[in-house]
């Protein structure tokens, strides 16, 4: 996919503060967007960025499912990223230095005023099918909501309508560790925190994946070691390799706070009455063993999209069954990006 950024100037976050200029990352198709294109639109999880072939390689790229040579393909870095769009990595133009911690709290509102920015800017006027997943899909399921019009069809998978108090619980339990580390709290330079981020990441990771997982892949060789440490060393493999990934604490943190901000039913006189204003043809896709986005939950709040499909696909790996169960979920997309 191609990079492209895009200025933005007067920028009012949802919190009450203005930015006076931010930059946001996109990747698309190699090639300009032309005028009846099917446009396949991508929103991405919380610590991935805008070129979903990296991320999603066996749904996205030349000759596959969602097709980069086919489809006019988009994903947009949301703001507060590590990945280009302006976060606290940004210089702060009465400081001189990068944000960091005064950075202001975004919301998923603010995330998605950022991908209508961008759709207005390519020149499109409506989106054939959306794609999301995760936080990704929280940015999903506000855009149906608040732009109806624009949206045709929308996959949403493993995610949800407002954040549960579980998922906030374990947001915060990431920052205390972020906050632990005194490196992070000094904010001298923006590798500030990176033991700390090792610990939020490691903690996250527990709530991504899922019990039957973690014991068919870090399960002991040797069943009479004296510690099991399989799992334990992957844990802490995990937290060096977002670190390595050039992420930085700073940035996790906005994320975090983006998560706990979401909410479709908020002024809008609750959740129910916000997801009836869904226009798209619809599907919702829990996973058997997500323990952050349980299939329960899922069933509730589809019910309340006037046009929408409820599925559930089976895996043995929890949250991350969105970026591993690409054959089951080919299947159930399939009639929604032909529908175009």
């Amino acid at each position: 996919m191609q990079s492209h950024s895009l200025k933005i100037t007067d920028f009012s976050l949802e919190a009450g503060v203005c930015l006076p200029e931010i930059d946001i990352v996109f990747h698309t198709s190699p090639r300009a967007y032309r005028q009846g294109d099917r446009v396949v639109w991508v929103t991405h999880a919380l610590t991935a960025n805008s070129d979903a072939e990296d991320w999603w390689p066996e749904m996205v790229g030349p000759g596959r499912f969602i097709d980069t040579e086919r489809d006019f393909v988009v994903c947009v870095n949301i703001l507060g990223s590590a990945y280009g769009s302006s976060g606290p990595r940004t210089t702060d133009p009465q400081t001189g230095r990068p944000y960091m911690l005064s950075f202001p709290l975004v919301t998923i509102r603010d995330i998605v005023r950022t991908l209508e920015a961008v759709r207005m800017h390519l020149g499109i006027r409506q989106v054939d099918l959306l794609v999301g997943s995760s936080i990704g899909g929280f940015q999903a399921v506000e855009w149906a909501v608040s732009c109806p019009d624009v949206i045709r069809n929308a996959v949403f998978i493993a995610t949800s309508a407002r954040v549960t108090p579980w998922i906030s619980a374990g947001m915060e339990a990431q920052r205390m560790a972020l906050e632990a580390d005194p490196s992070f709290c000094a904010q001298q330079n923006l590798d500030g925190g990176a033991d700390g981020l090792r610990c939020a990441r490691a903690q996250g990771l527990i709530s991504y994946r899922s019990y039957e997982g973690y014991c068919l892949t870090q399960a002991e060789d040797d069943e009479d070691c004296l510690f099991a440490g399989r799992a334990a060393s992957y844990e802490r493999y995990q937290g060096e390799k977002l670190v390595n990934r050039g992420f930085d604490a700073y940035s996790y943190r906005i994320l975090t706070y983006e998560v706990d901000s979401h909410n479709v039913g908020r002024n809008r006189g609750g959740v129910a009455a916000a997801l009836s204003r869904i226009k798209a043809h619809t599907l919702v896709v829990n996973i058997t063993t997500d323990g952050l986005f349980p299939p329960e939950e899922g069933r509730e709040w589809a019910a309340n999209i006037p046009d929408c499909k409820y599925e559930c696909i089976s895996s043995q790996f929890g949250h991350d069954g969105f970026l591993l169960e690409t054959q089951q979920l080919t299947e159930l997309i399939s009639p929604y990006l032909n529908k175009v």
